[in-house]
């Protein structure tokens, strides 16, 4: 009786926070007035919403009513923004820029919009932003002569619609069906959140809530945007992970002392274990680093040759995927940052090599003046995948930090040891982890592993910053490796640097003596499948 009522508290609890509103979580939704939306802004008290279907910019109430309507000055609307005081229409056939009187319909101002692919536009106080579909731009222009004034990349290939928040720029891109928060000085994506429906097109912001007409359903949602959520998780699946050592000792000498060291996962925000860890065999003990990281440790004497040695771990888990809603201005200073976290993760270790003046000149010349530790972390990042290119055979293997950077390529563990070197010398915490990876089915071997980092940012907690995944050309790309985690892992190791049991690897070590000569063969791998219900 105690176990089930235990369950269904669970249950309900899990329930319950699967109905708590996230970023990006539909708070309603309306029918639209057309059947083709494209264009949307808000007046102050109204939605706007162009439809190229029947030529009309209708004004609604947040209701869904129809108060009133335009036809639209020319023949494919696509794009509305509001100036305070009039509607701003573009038409992507005509590329012309209308500031339309809303009052009686006139087009008081009609500018070339000189660019041949616009599909939305906003107003951020003083200038018109466009979005162009074909060249993957954002443009600022001036309202009155359409001058171009800047220019940033967009997030990703497909950008439909454009917002403004009073800071930042909003854009919906049909392609990868999300919604990016993007920082119009330099087409940074600070934030990602999955679009309500299939065809995202336009945006518009009433100074809480962001809308998004959709294309393809023609109904208009309101999503939820300031939230105190830190995370969310989908794409959940049950694996099993069986976590598979071998030794072999081929001689003709006789191993004399065989440890293995195999890292024990715990639960995180992106992994629930269903069960306790299996062991086969059962190991020596459990054994703890200096981080806090457990180990099954197997003790092996006098292997012969010819003889050979096995551990499996299995791990039973439910996955996800995560996402990290982070705002830079809710960040607190690095004077927030605890002092156990600082006294543990800005220890120097051999792979760092923090007092090398090569590591130190350039983490200043990085970070320059900034003192908010999200935008340090972002600067560390942004020069991570502008100067290294991904090697998972560099020269030389798993080489200290101001090696790699020297160097220019890297493999993800070194992609690690250079952010952490980097971040350490600034006076950042971050630590990695180590995980066995789903290498495309839910079926699959795992024999590469990977390896990213945490930062630690005050209020937040630790972040995963992943440059390996971020060097990409696309900015939407790029932020992928910033607060996302995908389904595809078990993390099994949680490291700051050097430990007594693994030094500076992951998932799996090993030391062993012999007597007279021994040729060695090992295997670590990860065997996938998964759990049927």
């Amino acid at each position: 009786m105690f176990r089930n009522i235990c369950f269904y508290l669970v249950m309900l609890l899990l329930s319950y926070t699967q109905i708590i509103a996230a970023p990006g979580d539909v708070l309603s939704n309306l029918e639209a007035p057309g059947h083709f939306p494209t264009g949307m802004a808000f007046d102050g008290r109204y939605l706007w919403v162009a439809d190229r279907g029947t030529d009309s910019l209708y004004q609604l109430s947040r209701d869904g009513k129809i108060h009133s309507a335009l036809p639209a000055p020319g023949y494919s609307p696509t794009g509305l923004a509001w100036d305070g005081s009039h509607l701003w229409c573009i038409d992507d056939k005509e590329n012309y820029l209308y500031r339309i009187n809303t009052e009686n319909g006139v087009s008081e101002r009609i500018i070339e919009a000189y660019t041949n692919h616009p599909k939305d536009i906003c107003w951020d106080g003083e200038l018109i932003w466009i979005a162009d579909s074909k060249l993957d731009i954002l443009l600022s222009v001036d309202p009155e002569d359409g001058m171009l004034i800047s220019k940033i990349p967009s997030p990703s290939k497909n950008p439909d619609g454009l917002a403004f928040d009073g800071t930042c720029l909003w854009v919906s891109d049909r392609g990868t069906d999300r919604i990016y928060r993007v920082q119009p000085e330099t087409g940074t994506v600070i934030l990602s959140i999955h679009a309500p429906d299939e065809h995202a097109r336009g945006l518009a912001w009433d100074g809480a809530k962001l809308w998004n007409a959709d294309y393809q359903s023609d109904r208009i949602y309101a999503l939820k945007i300031e939230d105190d959520t830190k995370f969310k998780t989908y794409d959940h699946k049950r694996q099993q992970l069986d976590n598979i050592f071998e030794f072999r000792n081929y001689g003709p000498g006789t191993v004399t002392e065989l440890d293995v060291y195999i890292a024990i996962p715990e639960n995180r925000d992106n992994q629930t274990l269903l069960s306790p860890v299996a062991f086969d065999p059962k190991p020596a003990g459990i054994v703890t680093d200096r981080w806090q990281q457990k180990f099954a440790h197997y003790k092996i004497k006098n292997m012969e040759s010819g003889q050979q040695f096995r551990a499996t771990l299995t791990i039973k888990a439910e996955i996800k995927a995560v996402e990290y809603f982070i705002d830079p201005d809710k960040v607190g200073t690095m004077n927030d940052i605890p002092k156990p976290i600082k006294e543990k993760y800005l220890a120097d270790g051999k792979k760092l090599q923090l007092t090398d003046p090569f590591i130190q000149n350039t983490a200043r010349k990085i970070v320059g003046d900034e003192s908010n530790p999200y935008w340090i972390a972002r600067k560390i990042f942004n020069y991570l995948i502008e100067h290294l290119s991904y090697n998972l055979k560099p020269v030389g293997g798993w080489n200290p930090a101001p090696t790699v950077l020297k160097r220019g390529t890297a493999s993800c563990s070194e992609y690690s040891f250079a952010f952490i070197a980097l971040g350490r010398a600034v006076g950042l915490p971050v630590r990695y982890v180590g995980a066995v990876s789903l290498r495309g089915d839910d079926a699959s071997l795992d024999e590469v592993f990977h390896r990213w980092c945490e930062v630690y940012l005050p209020n937040y907690g630790w972040i995963p910053f992943d440059a390996n995944k971020g060097d990409d050309p696309l900015p939407a790309d790029q932020a992928s490796g910033i607060g996302n985690i995908s389904s595809r892992y078990v993390i099994t190791t949680t490291s700051g640097g050097g430990s007594e049991y693994m030094d500076w690897t992951y998932n799996f070590n090993l030391r062993w003596k012999s007597k007279d000569k021994c040729r060695i063969h090992t295997e670590h791998y990860g065997e996938w499948s998964p759990l049927v219900e």
